[in-house]
């Protein structure tokens, strides 16, 4: 059964070393656990969808609370899902450096990254939306 689990979190560390190292995990982790997803980083804050098997999913949500890279890991959604969104990613990175910023107005009050003042649904359209737009890169 797939699922997909969609989540916040703060960066303990917001240099660009630390977030590399984040992305790189999870490019080296997730294919052998048939997971696949998308991380959206702005303003020390992490958006992630994650999909894949139930266990594989809740395990790696679990080991994320658990990291010392993250605070303030919140749950904004989880549902079983008939098909992968993200199939083509091991994961996906935005880079909101380079984002139009009424994307992001346009699902908050302010044109910045904010998942803790919206619902998971607001969250998960501005993925969709930034998938349609091209801003995600590492496609693989």
């Amino acid at each position: 059964m797939l699922v997909r689990l969609l989540y916040a979190s703060r960066a303990v560390d917001t240099s660009t070393e630390a977030i590399e190292d984040i992305l790189a995990q999870s490019r080296q982790h997730n294919p052998g656990t048939g997971i696949t997803g998308i991380l959206c980083y702005g303003g020390g804050i992490f958006l992630q969808a994650i999909e894949g098997g139930r266990m594989a999913v809740s395990g790696l949500y679990g080991h994320i609370q658990k990291d010392q890279r993250h605070k303030d890991v919140v749950l904004l959604n989880f549902e079983e899902i008939s098909e992968r969104r993200f199939g083509g990613w091991t994961m996906g990175q935005v880079n909101l450096s380079k984002l139009n910023h009424s994307i992001l107005l346009k699902y908050s009050e302010r044109a910045e990254l904010d998942p803790y003042s919206v619902s998971g649904k607001v969250s998960f359209a501005l993925l969709e939306e930034l998938m349609a737009t091209a801003s995600i890169v590492g496609r693989v």
